[in-house]
């Protein structure tokens, strides 16, 4: 996908997943990419509030097949990607600037970490997240031990990381997965004012706000290294090379 960096008007920074009219899947680029722009834009003093959008028919479809593949065939790379995923969840907590997220159909993988992470995330009432980590054969690691319990419960959080269920937009501000959910409609519009409005108080008390909230998030962080120590062990086993498989050829996987 392409990932390009809009500065708007008020202070407001957009950073939007494209092409449009398709659905933005992260090539190993854009993973790499993702590791480093929260820092980038924190830096920036004239940038006060970040909004991540899509410009294609859904939010992102997670990792193409060349780095789930890359991913499979090299040490190197898993060792890459895993620091890189570290890297995108610490981003984006440490980023002292309010990330919104504006969601639309459907965001999986390094996209529902980037959605969900986000400090408010506002998705269209028929999006569709999920996380499909256990069905390619490896645990659900990158955001999902450290922010699902916190946002939905841990039942919930089992339910749908165990299952792979998707979440519709509608489901996840019930569950408290989101921060809110609309209209598809309405979301461009209502994600933009909110970030028009964080874009006019005080820098340092969001800022603040933001980074003693995620102390939260920082007493899960061992559950988090574990989880991603688990996934990327995970790609260099045969489960993983059967749900990749699987996933290509549109079939059910046959776990050993």
């Amino acid at each position: 996908m392409s990932i390009c960096i809009e500065p708007t008007t008020a202070g407001v920074v957009e950073v939007v997943f494209g092409p449009a009219g398709e659905l933005p899947v992260c090539t190993s680029a854009d993973h790499t990419r993702l590791a480093t722009l929260w820092g980038e834009l924190a830096q920036d003093p004239q940038c006060r509030v970040i909004l991540v959008r899509s410009e294609g028919k859904g939010f992102s479809a997670g990792g193409d097949m060349a780095l789930l593949q890359d991913m499979l065939e090299s040490e190197a790379k898993r060792m890459r990607v895993m620091h890189e995923a570290r890297a995108i969840v610490q981003g984006m907590m440490d980023c002292d600037l309010p990330i919104i997220s504006a969601i639309h159909g459907a965001a999986a993988g390094a996209g529902a970490a980037v959605a969900l992470m986000a400090d408010i995330s506002i998705a269209a009432e028929n999006a569709k997240i999920i996380d499909a980590h256990t069905k390619l054969g490896v645990a659900a690691g990158d955001h999902a031990a450290v922010i699902w319990p916190l946002l939905c419960g841990m039942a919930k959080a089992k339910y749908h990381l165990l299952t792979c269920q998707p979440v519709t937009g509608a489901e996840a501000e019930r569950i408290g997965l989101v921060s809110l959910a609309v209209p598809q409609g309405e979301l461009l519009e209502r994600a933009r004012a909110t970030a028009a409005e964080l874009a006019g108080g005080s820098r340092a008390a969001l800022g603040h706000t933001k980074r003693s909230l995620n102390h939260w998030l920082r007493a899960a962080w061992p559950a988090f290294e574990h989880s991603l120590a688990l996934e990327f062990l995970g790609f260099a086993g045969s489960d993983a090379r059967e749900g990749v498989a699987a996933f290509t050829e549109k079939r059910p996987a046959r776990f050993a």
